[in-house]
């Protein structure tokens, strides 16, 4: 599948106290990556919520692994994959790169839902712009 990529600047806002990204940060880069993936798609998320039955995507699950740490200034790159779409289920693989260099990932377990939080399937006309 496609592979979308975001470039991201680690500003001072993002690090601890030694120039070093704190943790945590990764989880919004990795946010970014996927909502500029789908907004790609032609998916964007004050759409979804406009619909006759609103929805809206949740993380379910997400393994992370932090290779290198990313310091201040660094230009990283947030690289998106959507593996596979089961029902209500959306499947991704991110990385987050600085050169070359890999130096954070996760895969990635989404769900579609209502505003009541239940699980919906993707309906097609939005499965028709991943290409499914």
């Amino acid at each position: 599948m496609t592979e979308f990529k975001l470039p991201v600047r680690i500003y001072y806002e993002d690090t601890d106290f030694s120039g070093v990204v704190y943790h945590a940060r990764y989880l919004h880069f990795f946010e970014r990556g996927r909502t500029e993936a789908l907004r790609a798609c032609g998916v964007h998320h004050s759409e979804m919520l406009k619909r006759e039955e609103p929805l809206a995507f949740a993380v379910r699950k997400m393994t992370t692994e932090w290779i290198s740490p990313a310091r201040i200034d660094d230009l990283l790159e947030v690289r998106t994959r959507f593996l596979d779409f089961k029902g209500a289920r959306m499947l991704l693989s991110q990385e987050i790169h600085r050169g070359d260099a890999l130096i954070a990932r996760a895969d990635v377990e989404a769900a579609c839902m209502n505003l009541d939080g239940r699980p919906r399937r993707l309906p097609a006309d939005l499965m028709a712009r991943f290409g499914g």
